[in-house]
């Protein structure tokens, strides 16, 4: 199989080097690299699940299908997280993409969710 289709060596040395004398590599291979990926995917799954709990209980606050959607908050939200990339040296474009799929889910979720709801009886 020719080199450059084959997967990486998982063990084997760097190949290639950042040119910024600044940067400080992580991991000795890559084995280390997806080890740290795959635990970082673990605390990720666990928060999502966390959120998505609370987007669960959002949908009783809500009235109709388009306070579900939220268009106002959706955008505060990107503008929260592009910020808070930027502050904490993550890629503001790939973390304002993740938001954007992941309140895309959350909302169809929510909708699905809300449907499934009854009113509270008013009381006298």
């Amino acid at each position: 199989m020719p080199e450059e289709k084959r997967e990486p060596e998982t063990h084997g040395a760097a190949l290639r080097r950042f040119t910024d004398p600044a940067y400080v590599p992580l991991c000795a291979n890559l084995a280390e690299v997806r080890e740290n990926i795959d635990r970082l995917d673990r605390q990720i799954v666990a928060l999502l699940a966390e959120r998505g709990r609370y987007v669960k209980d959002a949908a009783r606050f809500k009235r109709d299908a388009f306070q579900v959607s939220a268009p106002q908050r959706q955008q505060e939200v990107i503008d929260k997280v592009r910020a808070l990339a930027e502050k904490e040296g993550a890629y503001p474009e790939v973390v304002e993409a993740a938001y954007r799929a992941l309140i895309a889910g959350f909302i169809a979720r929510e909708q699905q969710d809300h449907q499934g709801m009854v009113d509270v009886e008013a009381k006298p």
